[in-house]
């Protein structure tokens, strides 16, 4: 069995357009009854605080312009059948992966630099990996993708200091330095379930940021400035 073919040449992502890529990979999963994403969602999602290396700032411009070459590259498509423009994600079909392999980039995207034994406890959400051997199976088979298939997706990277563990690097943005470690630059020390609770909530706050910004246009007032 061979991968899905991708409709174009891998492209080279902005650290924008895959924070935003990962984004509407990780809500197809985790909150499904409110995907595919309208914009304001998909913000919230891109700068939210859980579950994100590095930390971003983005502005609703900063979105919609990552969406535009993203849809143009093939990997994002709009939704129909709803008044309200929503997004979604062609990863696995627009870079030529299996589900897998898509779960381990779209992690990394969303959290940086991971050890196999990170990406099997952070993608529990998303995909049921049997073991840790199962996981490296897949990064290996990214790291040894055939020049003809678009190259290389990940590199491994040097061992830290004390770390008993390589890390993984994503190379949708590009080529990265493999001399690096890859340690992560915070801590989030959230259990699964807080984070669960924690995207859920943004996604009700998105939802009702957009319900007031109808309101405010039926009644003819600005609407209120956010925080």
């Amino acid at each position: 069995m061979t991968a899905p073919s991708p409709t174009t040449t891998t492209p080279v992502l902005t650290p924008t357009e895959a924070r935003v890529l990962g984004t509407l990979m990780e809500k197809a999963r985790t909150v499904p009854d409110s995907y595919p994403l309208t914009l304001n969602t998909l913000l919230l999602g891109c700068n939210q605080k859980s579950s994100r290396e590095p930390l971003m700032e983005l502005s609703e411009a900063d979105v919609a312009g990552a969406l535009n070459t993203l849809k143009e590259a093939h990997l994002v498509r709009e939704s129909s059948g709803s008044r309200t423009t929503r997004f979604e994600h062609n990863f696995q079909r627009g870079i030529g992966v299996y589900e897998q392999a898509a779960v381990l980039l779209g992690l990394l995207m969303l959290r940086g630099p991971q050890t196999a034994g990170e990406l099997r406890l952070n993608t529990e959400r998303w995909y049921k990996f049997a073991d840790i051997s199962s996981v490296e199976g897949f990064l290996e088979e990214l790291q040894d993708r055939a020049k003809e298939k678009g190259g290389p997706l990940v590199v491994k990277l040097a061992r830290g200091p004390a770390a008993r563990e390589q890390r993984w690097a994503h190379l949708l943005c590009g080529p990265v330095d493999a001399t690096q470690t890859g340690m992560s630059r915070s801590s989030e020390g959230l259990s699964g379930n807080t984070a669960e609770r924690i995207e859920r909530l943004e996604v009700e706050v998105a939802k009702l940021r957009e319900t007031v910004q109808k309101l405010c246009a039926e009644l003819g007032v600005s609407p209120p400035e956010q925080v």
